[in-house]
């Protein structure tokens, strides 16, 4: 069974982490990710240079391990180019405590809000006021509460958390890739 085309989670990227000797979460990564493709149209090569960089590897120990890195960049592409908008970022799932889930959320943001800053003043100028919103709102997400009692109220309000940054994400790659997804679907003459 070839990894190519097996659906990366939150789990599988952080056991390819561990194999690197790294505990860290991937969801600061995949913040970085989603922003870096938006922005940057992040290569393949580039992206994992940056992940090794960031576990203190010179390169993936194995092939398996370079394919779900890649895989994971190819995911994100494809989710957030994809005129479903099913595009979700990176986080803990329901095996983790709400704790650990809000915890990611918070360091997704910071990694996508980190190349956002580092995109400097120039790709704002052409930014929606909705987008602009949408990351100021980001910003209040960096100091959230993360120690979250697991109950109902607090699972509903992080999934709503949750929300904006996938829609935030969302609208950063629209903005920077016009017609791509296309959400409106214009009908085209067809040529018979």
């Amino acid at each position: 069974m070839s990894l190519i085309n097996e659906r990366q989670d939150f789990s599988t990227i952080a056991d390819t982490f561990l194999l690197h000797g790294s505990m860290q979460s991937p969801a600061f990564l995949d913040g970085r990710l989603c922003a870096s493709l938006a922005l940057h149209d992040i290569t393949a090569e580039a992206w994992l240079e940056e992940v090794c960089l960031s576990l203190g590897v010179e390169q993936p120990r194995d092939e398996s391990s370079a394919e779900r890195l890649l895989g994971w960049r190819r995911q994100t592409l494809d989710a957030l180019s994809a005129a479903e908008l099913n595009f979700e970022p990176l986080l803990p799932d329901e095996l983790f405590s709400l704790a650990e889930r809000a915890q990611g959320l918070q360091e997704w943001t910071l990694g996508f809000l980190e190349v956002v800053a580092d995109a400097g003043d120039e790709p704002r100028r052409a930014w929606s006021a909705a987008l602009r919103e949408a990351l100021e709102d980001l910003e209040g997400l960096t100091s959230i509460e993360t120690d979250l009692e697991d109950s109902p109220e607090n699972e509903n309000d992080l999934f709503a958390l949750t929300e904006h940054a996938r829609m935030a994400a969302m609208l950063l790659y629209t903005e920077q890739h016009p017609g791509k997804p296309q959400v409106e679907q214009v009908d085209e003459p067809t040529h018979h």
